[in-house]
């Protein structure tokens, strides 16, 4: 792989933004020059050139698998075009979350959450971008103590977090919870609410977290979800939790970060300006400095959408960009290798320019090789020939 030369760009690096030229050579970055444009290279003609995001968790390979709930799809078809859509919008290093729970109305049992995963990982090398395994599991299902040792097995399961699923404890309250089984189920609201209140005596007496921890806190990041309460915190920081998934409030998001936590969001909570389910807004928790990475949640476009808002916001790019790059690879413990625009670094490069608060991808290059290009109103001319890109969407097993 021979050197290729990026000028005449706007780049952002952990600390600062500037003009300049970025080289990689062999798939990794070998200059980073400030202020200096040359009239040879792949000419950017002044667009961002950032680190690719890593989104810590994304439920987009769901709605591919899952486009309506009794509509399915199988995985080679669902994971290329969510392999294909997260290179288009900037996004280099995927971890799909894959719930594990007894939880009514999900789509599949432990076995087949199993299943897939070993599907995920026997595929994720022809991909275009790198892939990684989530696991939402809850830590109120005795059936999960059955599964911990084939899930250890999962080469790309490299996050874990607790995902307690006890009614009116975390996301929803009770009241919700009842309105929404009133209206998915056909039941009465005295139905609805005895089922609720069954299911609340009978999980709050299960609590697998120490199992769960010990089968993975050697090889996975551990983390918390939808916290609610300090006491969430608290738990999950006990059971080895460094990360606090999708907070609901401001309280817990502020103890999440007393207790030297990560606090992550999603980032289709900023771009469309506040939660859709009426939780925590991250332009309150920004306003308090209590976010430090964002995930793409459900909607692949808003990692970078949500960048562009920041910044036009008045946020500082090289802050925003950090919390979809430096931070989760901090994280994560990548970031010897991935997360920034600096020299000895895998090239795993980024390139747009904003319009209308869209961010306009032009390349996304993982390893030093291009996954996915496109010339918008001539910007990237001869940018695929120069950098010998792979084709588009990979071919899936």
């Amino acid at each position: 792989m021979g050197a290729q030369l990026f000028t005449n760009a706007r780049i952002v690096t952990p600390a600062e933004d500037f003009m300049g030229s970025v080289e990689v050579e062999n798939g990794i970055i070998t200059a980073v020059e400030k202020d200096k444009i040359y009239q040879s290279g792949i000419d950017l003609k002044g667009q961002w050139l950032i680190p690719g995001c890593i989104d810590i968790h994304t439920d987009y390979l769901e709605k591919e698998l899952y486009p309506r709930p009794s509509a399915a799809f199988p995985l080679p078809f669902a994971l290329h075009f969510s392999d294909a859509r997260a290179a288009a919008c900037g996004i280099t290093t995927v971890f799909s979350a894959v719930s594990f729970s007894d939880n009514e109305g999900k789509n599949r049992s432990f076995a087949d959450a199993i299943a897939l995963c070993q599907q995920i990982d026997a595929v994720r090398s022809q991909m275009l971008v790198r892939h990684y395994l989530h696991a939402r599991i809850d830590p109120n299902s005795d059936t999960i103590l059955n599964y911990l040792d084939d899930m250890a097995k999962l080469e790309s399961l490299y996050l874990v977090v607790y995902n307690d699923h006890i009614p009116g404890t975390r996301q929803y309250t009770i009241e919700q919870q009842v309105e929404m089984r009133m209206k998915s189920m056909n039941l009465t609201e005295a139905e609805a609410r005895r089922l609720l209140l069954d299911k609340v005596e009978a999980l709050s007496h299960i609590n697998h977290r120490a199992a769960i921890q010990k089968a993975f806190e050697h090889r996975c990041i551990l983390g918390s979800h939808d916290d609610t309460t300090v006491d969430h915190v608290i738990e999950g920081k006990a059971y080895g939790a460094t990360l606090s998934e999708m907070p609901t409030t401001l309280q817990a998001a502020r103890k999440a970060k007393a207790e030297d936590m990560w606090v992550c969001l999603g980032a289709p909570n900023y771009y469309r300006g506040g939660s859709h389910c009426g939780n925590l807004s991250s332009l309150d928790a920004i306003d308090e400095d209590l976010v430090d990475i964002f995930c793409s949640d459900y909607h692949f476009p808003t990692m970078l959408g949500a960048v562009v808002k920041m910044m036009e916001n008045g946020i500082l790019p090289s802050k925003a960009i950090n919390m979809v790059s430096l931070n989760p690879a901090r994280l994560l413990k990548f970031d010897k290798e991935l997360g920034s625009i600096e020299v000895g670094k895998k090239a795993d490069i980024v390139t747009f320019s904003s319009k209308q608060q869209v961010a306009v991808v032009s390349m996304a290059m993982v390893g030093g090789v291009v996954k996915y290009s496109a010339d918008y109103n001539h910007q990237v001319s001869a940018l695929a020939a120069e950098s010998n890109p792979q084709p588009f969407a990979a071919e899936l097993i």
